[in-house]
């Protein structure tokens, strides 16, 4: 039986700058999403043991809004959108996050980010990170959950994400990551979020990536 979730996720993810921090390795392009409906996606792969893997993302919708900094300085927007993954045999893990850039363009990411933030919710219930111009941030684990099912279906409302002090435009795009394999287990804190995982046959892993969208 599928396992379903809607992620109400934090209000806010705060994002502040502190001192520059240069980018290696990464390309990028001019091209913004902008505002609005974003481009549906879809990924397949399939492991070494004939196991595979399939990534949906659906209706994701983003829109600029007024940083609740209100200084002219912020950069914020409001992400909804709804994930799929199946996988044909075993179970796994599937990790829900944002990559956050400033003064860079997003559209050819496809490696690791210079820094990365686990979203856990802090007193405020808000997120905050060092995001520096020409950097590229993490936003972790904003959803991680292991599944013994075929099937996991999650859906984000609203979720805020808002830079301050970048100092000139930023944007960010989605991710899903998924790990499969027969008889997988974690100790409480594996798959994406670190830890020891555990499983048999070959480990199937994998990321579909969101269009970029700015910040304000």
């Amino acid at each position: 039986m599928p396992i379903n979730y809607v992620v109400p996720l934090r209000r806010s993810a705060i994002l502040t700058t502190v001192a520059a921090a240069a980018i290696a390795g990464v390309c990028f392009v001019g091209a913004d999403a902008g505002a609005g409906v974003l481009p549906d996606g879809f990924k397949r792969v399939v492991g070494g043991d004939g196991r595979v893997v399939q990534m949906w993302r659906i209706g994701e919708r983003a829109q600029p809004i007024t940083s609740v900094a209100n200084n002219g300085a912020g950069r914020a927007a409001t992400i909804s959108g709804k994930y799929r993954v199946t996988v044909s045999r075993g179970g796994g893990n599937v990790q829900l996050g944002y990559l956050v850039g400033c003064q860079v363009q997003l559209g050819d990411l496809t490696a690791g980010a210079t820094a990365v933030l686990s979203a856990v919710p802090s007193v405020s219930g808000s997120i905050s990170l060092p995001l520096a111009p020409g950097q590229v941030v993490d936003v972790a684990n904003v959803f991680n959950q292991d599944f013994a099912t075929h099937t996991l279906s999650l859906e984000t409302q609203h979720q805020q994400l808002d830079v301050q002090g970048c100092g000139g435009y930023a944007q960010a795009r989605s991710y899903v990551r998924v790990i499969a394999a027969d008889g997988y287990t974690s100790d409480g804190v594996g798959g994406s979020k670190g830890g020891t995982v555990s499983g048999s046959g070959a480990m199937v892993q994998a990321t579909l990536f969101g269009a970029p969208f700015s910040l304000g």
